[in-house]
């Protein structure tokens, strides 16, 4: 899958990416959710707390969630990001099958990895009787004998907190070392249990805790356990774009603001890759927060695209002039490489090349034994296109290039005819051009199409009338070649790697069309 373009690209199907994709998919915006399947809640059978849902499954959830964003017309994929790249009006992204996409906003919410103490019989019971949240779990243990293992300062607040649900607690304190008198005191007047001894395995058949065993052999019984593992961020995919952090007691997480807006102004954050204590709840109301920001985001680009559009020529040929006259150079200088493998298998002759621009391909012809002539409407892209035949030492008579209408094409007819990537921000009646330009080809000739398969990643310039991409059986069926005057040699879609104007790298569709005019060749 390669250059699909969306108004919003969601990583991670949790709560909080589900709760955005909601938002935006009834605001009829394009959304495409990337989705690992690694939910941080997966351990846990029942979620509690979520109001209208207590005591669901997690998985429950967020199979109803995205039932529900489907609904709206929002896509949804297994997998991960592999990389995110900036371009212009947006980001373009692959995913680990090998897709590109690009995006106008990018939502970050691919949640954590709680880092839990590698302590024998603790990870494999993690959800059920080794827990994190009393707001979660608390009540399915009350008045039972609760345990809190420490890993940091912040522990002594969850020993405090873990005293609500229950009389008996007993805190193991060497994840903290030596205790301060105070911090004893605060613990111990609420008849708080200290244990000092470092915890050496957690005892018990399944899922069920009997006891932790400490270093010196001691046995303390206890029915759960609750812990704080360190909260990793799945946040790497947007390592390479330097976005600002903030560090935090939980650690370094990226910064955000109220709306969820990283540093990037495309990019957000939500649930808990940015806010490691959000519960289920909170973070479904974060992502429908986010979701809505993107949204407004979103319309305001749409205002500044339609001035934009409304500030641009609509006729092809002061568009396309004001383009050339207004750049040094438009094109690459080089050219196009689908028509130089294909002309090089052929016999050389006379070529038209349509929408020459600055003449790379009508050049390369010439010097490979062509008679080669180019038209485009821009008189600054045949001037630049003359001038850089000229210095390549190119008699007129075998590279000439002439200003008109592309709906004009001149008479006589031609053993390659070409079009490379004939589209047009503003109204162009390619359909009738290419037919047109079919008729110029002699018997034996070929018409050689090659066009984009979908908006290139960069190309942020608005049509101002309705355009589609075409796939190669479209093109075809639109140039309506008499079956029995012409035979297809190619139709097919072909990536390439590209060079963006601001030096990135992004793998293109090309849709590649080759007929033939059956007949004797002159």
């Amino acid at each position: 899958m390669h250059s699909q373009t969306w108004d919003v690209i969601i990583v991670g199907g949790g709560p909080a990416g589900l709760s955005a994709a909601l938002m935006l998919g009834r605001a009829r915006r394009r959304v495409l959710v990337v989705d690992a399947g690694s939910p941080r809640n997966r351990f846990a059978a029942h979620m509690h707390g979520v109001l209208g849902h207590e005591g669901t499954s997690p998985h429950d959830l967020l199979a109803r969630g995205r039932e529900e964003v489907r609904g709206y017309g929002v896509e949804l994929i297994d997998g991960n990001l592999e990389r995110v790249d900036r371009v212009a009006g947006g980001h373009a992204v692959m995913t680990s099958d090998g897709g590109t996409h690009q995006t106008r906003a990018l939502i970050v919410a691919t949640g954590l990895t709680d880092q839990l103490p590698s302590i024998p019989g603790l990870a494999e019971r993690w959800g059920t009787s080794v827990l994190h949240c009393p707001y979660c779990h608390g009540w399915e243990v009350r008045d039972q004998h609760l345990g809190v293992l420490t890993t940091s300062p912040l522990s002594l607040h969850q020993a405090e907190l873990v005293r609500q649900w229950s009389d008996r607690v007993t805190v193991f304190t060497a994840g903290l070392g030596p205790l301060s008198a105070e911090t004893e005191r605060r613990l111990r007047v609420r008849g708080i249990e200290l244990v000092s001894e470092p915890v050496a395995e957690i005892l018990g058949e399944g899922d069920a805790i009997r006891a932790l065993r400490l270093s010196d052999g001691r046995e303390v019984p206890v029915d759960a356990l609750f812990t704080a593992g360190a909260p990793h961020p799945h946040d790497e995919l947007v390592a390479s774009l330097d976005l600002t952090r903030d560090d935090t007691p939980f650690g370094s997480f990226l910064a955000i603001d109220a709306t969820g807006r990283t540093s990037d102004e495309r990019i957000w954050a939500v649930g808990n890759v940015v806010t490691p204590g959000a519960t289920v709840p909170m973070s479904i109301g974060a992502g429908a927060a986010t979701g809505g920001a993107v949204n407004a985001a979103l319309v305001g680009w749409d205002v500044d695209d339609a001035l934009t559009a409304a500030q641009t020529p609509t006729e092809p040929a002061d568009y396309w002039e004001e383009r050339y006259a207004g750049s040094e150079r438009v094109w690459s200088g080089r050219a196009n490489r689908v028509l130089t493998e294909v002309a090089a298998m052929l016999p050389p002759g006379r070529a038209l090349d349509l929408g020459c621009g600055e003449g790379a391909d009508v050049i390369w012809l010439a010097q490979h034994g062509w008679t080669a002539t180019g038209i485009d409407i821009s008189p600054t892209a045949v001037r630049r296109a003359t001038e850089a035949a000229s210095a390549a030492g190119l008699p007129v008579e075998q590279a000439q290039f002439h200003s008109v209408d592309l709906t004009a094409l001149p008479t006589g007819s031609y053993d390659l005819v070409s079009a490379s990537f004939l589209h047009s921000p503003v109204r162009l009646p390619r359909e009738a051009i290419l037919r047109q330009a079919a008729d110029r080809v002699a018997p034996g000739g070929h018409l050689l199409i090659t066009s984009h398969a979908a908006p290139p990643p960069g190309s942020n310039v608005p049509h101002v009338h309705e355009h589609r991409f075409l796939t190669p059986d479209e093109e075809i069926e639109q140039l309506a070649l008499d079956p029995q005057r012409w035979e297809v040699v190619l139709a097919e879609s072909r990536p390439r790697d590209a060079t963006l104007r601001d030096g990135t790298v992004a793998t293109l569709d090309d849709v590649i069309v080759l007929v033939r005019r059956i007949g004797a060749h002159r």
